[in-house]
C-alpha cells in the first residue's frame, strides 16, 4: 500500500524532451528557431507600429490586422525562448504551474488568430454585401460585440481545458515528449481516466477553429456570389479579400495541428520528432509569414512602410518609386 501511494505521487516538475533523439545535433535547432523568433518579432512589431502610428489606418479592417499582429507576436514569445534555453543549455525543466500558464497563453492566442480571421471575413461581408450599412455594423459598440463574444467563448473553453489538465495526478512520468507544453502531450502522462480531457480538447478544436472556419467559408461564398451576380467590376472586391484568403489557406496548417492532435489518440507510424515538428509548424509559421503577407498585399500598409523607410533613410526610396510600387 505504501509503494502504491509513493507511485501515485503527482509530479510537479516536468522535463520537455522534444528532439532528444537528435543527440549532439539538438543544439543546432537554436539557429532556425531563433531566426523564426526574430522574424516574427521584427515583422509583427513593424506592422503593429505602422497601424498604431498612422491615423488613416485606424479603420476596423486595419485594427483587425493590428490585433492579428499582436497575436502573431505573442505566440512565439511564450513558446520559443524556453525552447532556445532547452536546446542551448539543456535546461528542460518546467513546473506544472509554468506548464499550464504557457499552455493557456499559446492556446488562447492561437484561438485569437482564428477568431480575428472570422472578424475579417465579417468585415468584408458587411463592406461588400451591405455597403450602405457598413458603418452601422462596424460602429464601435457593434464592433465590440463581435470582439467580446468570441473572446469569451475562447477563454471559457481554454480555461476549462487548463483546469481539467491541472486537476490530474501525474504519476506515470514527468517527461513531456515535446518542446513546449502541448495539451495532450501533458495529459497522456496522467494516471487514471483522461477521457474527459480528450473530449474537452476535441470539443475546443471543433467549437473554435472549426466553427470559425465554416463561418469564414460561408461568408466568402456569399461575398463572391454577390459580386458576380451584381455584374459590377469585381476586381477591387476580390483584391480586398484575397489577402485574407491567403492567410486562411496558410492556416489550413490547422490540418497539421489536427494530425498532431490525433496522433496521440490513434495508432500510427508518426515518429515523435515528426509529431513535434508538425506542432511547431502550426505554432510558428503563421506568426512569421502573416506580417509579410499583409505588408506586401495591403496597399495602404505597403505605402506607409515605404514612407517610413524613406524618412529614416534606411532605404534610398524616392516618392516616384513609392507611387510606382503602390
Amino acid at each position: 500500500m505504501l509503494d502504491d501511494r509513493l507511485n501515485n505521487t503527482s509530479h510537479t516538475v516536468f522535463i520537455l524532451n522534444g528532439f532528444q533523439s537528435l543527440g549532439k545535433w539538438r543544439p543546432a535547432l537554436v539557429v532556425p528557431f531563433l531566426l523564426m523568433l526574430m522574424l516574427s518579432i521584427t515583422g509583427n512589431t513593424i506592422l503593429s507600429s505602422i497601424i498604431m502610428s498612422k491615423r488613416n489606418l485606424h479603420s476596423p479592417m486595419f485594427v483587425l490586422i493590428g490585433l492579428m499582429s499582436v497575436a502573431d507576436l505573442s505566440i512565439p514569445i511564450f513558446a520559443v525562448p524556453n525552447m532556445l534555453f532547452s536546446f542551448s543549455f539543456n535546461w528542460n525543466a518546467i513546473s506544472l504551474s509554468g506548464c499550464l500558464i504557457q499552455m493557456f497563453f499559446i492556446l488562447y492566442f492561437q484561438s485569437f488568430q482564428s477568431t480575428i480571421l472570422l472578424w475579417m471575413a465579417l468585415d468584408r461581408y458587411f463592406a461588400i454585401c451591405t455597403p450602405l450599412y457598413y458603418h452601422k455594423h462596424m460602429a464601435f459598440p457593434n464592433f465590440l460585440k463581435f470582439i467580446i463574444v468570441p473572446c469569451l467563448r475562447n477563454a471559457l473553453i481554454i480555461i476549462l481545458v487548463i483546469t481539467l489538465a491541472g486537476s490530474l495526478s501525474y504519476c506515470h512520468s514527468n517527461v513531456i515528449d515535446h518542446c513546449f507544453c502541448e495539451h495532450m502531450a501533458l495529459v497522456q502522462l496522467a494516471c487514471g481516466d483522461t477521457s474527459i480531457n480528450s473530449l474537452v480538447g476535441l470539443m475546443g478544436a471543433l467549437l473554435i477553429p472549426t466553427v470559425d472556419f465554416v463561418i469564414i467559408v460561408v461568408s466568402y461564398i456569399i461575398i463572391f456570389s454577390t459580386v458576380i451576380k451584381s455584374g459590377q467590376s469585381h476586381t477591387k472586391a476580390f483584391n480586398t479579400c484575397i489577402t485574407h484568403i491567403i492567410v486562411i489557406f496558410l492556416l489550413v496548417s490547422l490540418t497539421l495541428l489536427l494530425m498532431a492532435f490525433m496522433s496521440y489518440r490513434i495508432r500510427n507510424n508518426l515518429s515523435s520528432n515528426s509529431r513535434v515538428f508538425l506542432s511547431l509548424l502550426y505554432l510558428l509559421i503563421p506568426s512569421c509569414l502573416n506580417p509579410i503577407i499583409y505588408g506586401v498585399r495591403t496597399k495602404e500598409i505597403r505605402q506607409q512602410f515605404l514612407h517610413v523607410m524613406r524618412n529614416v533613410r534606411i532605404l534610398p526610396i524616392s516618392g516616384k518609386l513609392i507611387n510606382s510600387i503602390s
